[in-house]
């Protein structure tokens, strides 16, 4: 079995005034980079079974610019999650699931990537650890169930940023 995780960190946001963290919207450039993003999807990745998104409004927003139509979960969990946060909640994958997609934050997207990544000296891996930009997307496989991921568990494959 190949698990296929997507973690994906929301499109570039907008900041109106007297609107809290969590209600902020897409910019225009979020919505046209998540967009790129969903293409790049459709066209490079496995076909994607689950999301998993966090309920804030720019995450949201980010993944219905994608035009991803997989069944979705929402969850508060995503929001300002530590990778501890994120792998337990990802490991709660039912063995169904063949591809994932976690749509999130900074710092727990990109965390989450670098801490399941086994190949750290990859230059998928630098290039994650140097920045990890709105709309960005790594990839992840394994060859264990979702119950059994861990640290260092994971071949990073790919990291794209749309543009």
């Amino acid at each position: 079995m190949v698990a296929t995780l997507i973690v994906m960190r929301h499109g570039k946001s907008a900041y109106p005034d007297n609107v809290e963290d969590h209600a902020r919207p897409l910019a225009p450039r979020g919505e046209r980079e998540a967009a790129l993003a969903g293409d790049w999807l459709r066209a490079t990745q496995p076909r994607i079974d689950a999301v998993r998104c966090s309920t804030a409004e720019r995450t949201r927003q980010t993944l219905a610019a994608t035009g991803i139509t997989a069944p979705v979960e929402y969850t508060d969990d995503i929001y300002e999650a530590n990778p501890h946060t994120l792998i337990e909640l990802i490991s709660l994958t039912d063995d169904t699931v063949s591809t994932l997609l976690v749509v999130g934050h900074v710092p727990g997207i990109p965390w989450t990537a670098w801490e399941l990544a086994a190949n750290r000296e990859s230059d998928q891996a630098t290039e994650l650890s140097r920045k990890f930009p709105t709309s960005a997307l790594a990839v992840l496989e394994f060859d264990r169930p979702w119950a059994q991921l861990g640290p260092g568990t994971g071949e990073l494959t790919t990291f794209h940023v749309p543009r």
